[in-house]
């Protein structure tokens, strides 16, 4: 199954240019998986060869997977799980799904909008916890962006760099995109940590001063 959705992705990127990329990372941004580890290193490689346009590329990686965000979010935020866990099963969502997107947002809240876009499969369902809790709209569309744009960036860069080669090293981009993903996680699980303490720190402060 993942090769056939590996060579989808490729036809549809071969044919289509930066506005099958917009589409492919929308599509995974509405929980359909369509690996963003396969689309933009693939359209960062046809970038390298001339055939498109490294910015649009990544520019329009950035923005397919706001568009699907926000569809996402402001299905989750207007019917909830009823449909999610109903005729969202017909196209992968899974309680299991959900369940890891909801662990990471309930524990890290705002940031996790902007985290989870580096993660595989986090951020692909991300936007539905996000929209299950309300988040502010304005600020969950600019977190959306600016994480996006991160990883589409490191993506297509990482294809653009390998360029003829793609072929031979696709996989370990994977494995890379997988190891940056666990790197990100421990890091932001450094800073909740070290916020905690210095929280904690300043609340006993204020105590022994009153």
């Amino acid at each position: 199954e993942s090769l056939a959705v590996g060579q989808l992705i490729t036809n549809w990127v071969t044919s289509g240019g930066t506005i099958a990329v917009l589409l492919l990372m929308a599509i995974n941004a509405c929980g359909i998986p369509f690996p963003s580890e396969v689309t933009m290193p693939l359209a960062g490689y046809f970038a390298a060869t001339g055939r498109l346009n490294v910015v649009a590329v990544v520019l329009a990686g950035a923005g397919g997977n706001l568009i699907g965000s926000l569809v996402a979010y402001g299905l989750a935020r207007r019917f909830g799980r009823p449909l999610l866990l109903g005729p969202g099963r017909r196209v992968g969502i899974s309680p299991s799904h959900l369940d890891l997107a909801d662990r990471w947002f309930a524990r890290f809240g705002y940031p996790a909008v902007f985290f989870g876009r580096f993660l595989p499969v986090v951020t692909t369902y991300i936007s539905f916890p996000a929209g299950l809790a309300r988040l502010q709209p304005v600020a969950f569309a600019v977190l959306t962006f600016a994480g996006a744009l991160v990883w589409c960036s490191a993506l297509t860069a990482l294809g653009y760099a390998v360029g003829a080669n793609y072929d031979k090293v696709s996989g370990p981009i994977g494995k890379a995109a997988i190891v940056l993903a666990v790197l990100v996680v421990i890091g932001l699980v450094v800073w909740y940590v070290r916020g905690r303490r210095s929280r904690a720190r300043a609340a006993a402060t204020e105590r022994s001063a009153s």
